[in-house]
């Protein structure tokens, strides 16, 4: 893929709109949100400029997100359930990741263990470290 060759004028307008810092506290964060979605949901196919910000902005939500974002200290069945209730999962999502509807009932009750494969298929699917669940 090459380089985007960017106008350097429409860029900079963009960046003036909204200047792509680091994100320090929850409100700028809400904001720098808001721009996103209103870029990601655009109703019309985006500028080469466009697409270059929504990117940077996207870089600097992930940062702040990634400082902020508590995970609790908990044995590794509370920790896939902790992961499936952020984001909206029931143990249905899990059939193709961990194989059967019974195996996935097993280890989100903690009646069953997570195995090495198990713990490295769930870290991929939540792109999260496999230490989580081990």
């Amino acid at each position: 893929m090459g380089v985007k060759t960017l106008d350097p004028e429409a860029y900079g307008k963009l960046l003036a709109t909204e200047l792509p810092v680091r994100i320090e506290n929850d409100e700028d964060f809400e904001r720098m949100v808001e721009r996103l979605e209103e870029l990601d949901f655009a109703k019309r196919k985006l500028t080469k400029e466009e697409e270059a910000y929504r990117d940077v902005l996207a870089v600097l939500v992930a940062d702040y997100d990634d400082r902020h974002y508590e995970i609790p200290d908990s044995p590794p069945h509370e920790m896939v359930k902790f992961f499936m209730d952020q984001q909206g999962l029931k143990q249905a999502d899990l059939v193709p990741v961990l194989g059967s509807r019974a195996q996935v009932s097993d280890l989100v009750n903690g009646k069953r263990g997570i195995s090495k494969a198990q713990a490295k298929k769930l870290a991929e699917f939540f792109h999260v470290s496999v230490e989580l669940f081990i």
